[in-house]
């Protein structure tokens, strides 16, 4: 009787909850979806194939188990279908939202491979878990037992708050330090509002408070507190810091004035969202409004940059990526949005040099010597642009960027926003640590099993040993790392030193 309800793929074809228009919602911060009604989930979920072997499941990486929730959505079984979707994802109103469906569960469905359109898995996952909410299922943590031992998780991400709702249903003592006044970390501060509506993280940010979890907020580790007085102080540790460093461009006048990083850009975005007081944002410095600006690179951050930009009301915006389109790291998904939305993507493009215009001195007023050189301050009028062709590949298999000799040209511009990828900041020495190792990328070295690091005590998860990466995978780190810290902790497992 089942699968009566399902198996419409044929007669069935693919919809994605309505979108707004462009127009209309280049002029806000929410969220480009509309909501899926009740009807229109289940008929789409009942588009699913229900294969043998669930490609979907397999290339999710935290293994949801896609194909069963979505036939309990088709037979109207939303309980059932929130309790499925729960039970392997921490944060599966937000996995819903902002994972890259098209290159993990949605990509790899059977039916897309057969031309029939995927199934909208991550539209209706988000629908399934927002009625959980809106209708009260998700309540908060109650451990069977409370248990003596606590952790400190130092990041407020998706990693960290994984392990922290995972230890805290375990009857754990959980507290979790962050540097920002929020917690959430780039889901809150990186993550634009019109992909990831900030109630939505806020709203899980009460729920773990609620559960018996300790925030301490704007505590930077290494200056509010040490690292050692953290250790001192719990029977675990978790390092879920997350990448914030920003990789660099090594060109000419590469500190022009109107020259910024992405972090800071969205950061304040987020923050102007939330109605805090942002001077850099205040004075200009990292508001678009009105402004030629041009994104520097062509993954998620960059998108979120350009669509950021738009929302700001900038005269113009443009995309400069060294690849072709078909070899961009960002979501098809997004770039289709940012052109709907007016954003230019000029490919096969990098940056040569910023050039500048002298905007005042500094002499006599800094008391320097008024017989030396004035000091001079640029701010950046152009980008001298480099076109590139595809070469040879690389060592990962992409074919490499070679320049094209003499056909440089200049790109006027006023803000230009570097969103490069990130790099991981050099922890054993900001916070004067011994004896933690880290790889020859800067990252730490953890188990890939456990997460343990090379101190006793101290694991590590998310960004911070993979690279920058995914939130899904971080919430996969997290919630793996959870049960090795109650194994270290109990005495039940025994874990790894390698």
């Amino acid at each position: 009787m089942a699968t009566q309800k399902m198996l419409k793929f044929v007669s069935t074809p693919r919809e994605m909850p309505e979108k707004r228009s462009a127009a209309e919602r280049s002029e806000d911060f929410h969220e480009i979806y509309r909501e899926f009604a009740r009807a229109k989930a289940a008929e789409q979920a009942s588009r699913c194939s229900q294969c043998g072997v669930p490609y979907c499941q397999s290339h999710c990486p935290l293994h949801n188990n896609i194909p069963d929730w979505l036939r309990l959505t088709a037979e109207g079984r939303l309980y059932e279908a929130w309790q499925v979707s729960q039970a392997t994802s921490t944060l599966p109103e937000i996995c819903g939202r902002i994972c890259p469906q098209d290159r993990l569960c949605e990509g790899n469905c059977v039916i897309e491979q057969s031309g029939h359109g995927t199934v909208t898995i991550g539209a209706i996952e988000k629908y399934i878990n927002d009625v959980a909410w809106e209708e009260g299922w998700i309540t908060a943590v109650q451990p069977g037992q409370e248990r003596a031992e606590s952790i400190g998780i130092i990041g407020a991400g998706p990693g960290g708050l994984s392990a922290a709702h995972m230890l805290r249903a375990r009857g754990f003592q959980v507290t979790v330090y962050d540097r920002y006044d929020r917690a959430g970390g780039l889901m809150t501060y990186g993550i634009p509002g019109f992909k990831l509506e900030k109630d939505v993280v806020l709203r899980r940010n009460q729920w773990l408070a609620d559960s018996g979890v300790e925030f301490v907020l704007n505590c930077a580790v290494g200056e509010d507190i040490s690292f050692d007085a953290i250790r001192g102080k719990h029977d675990a540790v978790l390092i879920a810091t997350g990448v914030y460093k920003t990789r660099d461009l090594d060109i000419d006048n590469a500190d022009a004035g109107g020259v910024v990083r992405a972090i800071d850009y969205l950061t304040a975005s987020n923050k102007v969202d939330f109605g805090d007081e942002v001077p850099d944002f205040a004075d200009g410095e990292l508001d678009a409004k009105g402004k030629r600006v041009v994104v520097i690179g062509g993954g998620d951050t960059a998108m979120d940059c350009v669509r950021t930009a738009i929302r700001q009301g900038a005269l113009s915006v443009k995309c400069l990526y060294r690849r072709d389109r078909a070899n961009m790291p960002g979501s098809q998904r997004e770039v289709q949005n940012a052109e709907e939305e007016g954003v230019e993507f000029v490919w096969m493009s990098a940056p040569g040099k910023f050039i500048g215009h002298v905007t005042g001195d500094f002499a006599a007023s800094q008391e320097a010597d008024v017989d030396g050189p004035v000091r001079t301050v640029s701010q950046i009028a152009s980008v001298s642009i480099q076109k590139m062709r595809l070469g040879a590949p690389d060592v990962t298999g992409r074919q490499a960027p070679e320049l094209i000799e003499g056909a440089d040209y200049d790109e006027p511009a006023d803000l230009v926003i570097k969103a490069l990828g990130f790099e991981p900041e050099d922890l054993p020495r900001l916070w004067g640590v011994e004896g933690l190792e880290v790889t020859r990328w800067g990252t730490i070295k953890a188990n890939f099993q456990t997460h343990q690091t090379s101190l006793p005590g101290v694991f590590a998860v998310g960004d911070i040993v993979r690279g920058a990466s995914l939130v899904v995978w971080a919430i996969r780190d997290g919630r793996e790392a959870a049960e090795s810290i109650a194994g270290y902790l109990t005495g039940e497992a025994r874990i790894a030193a390698e």
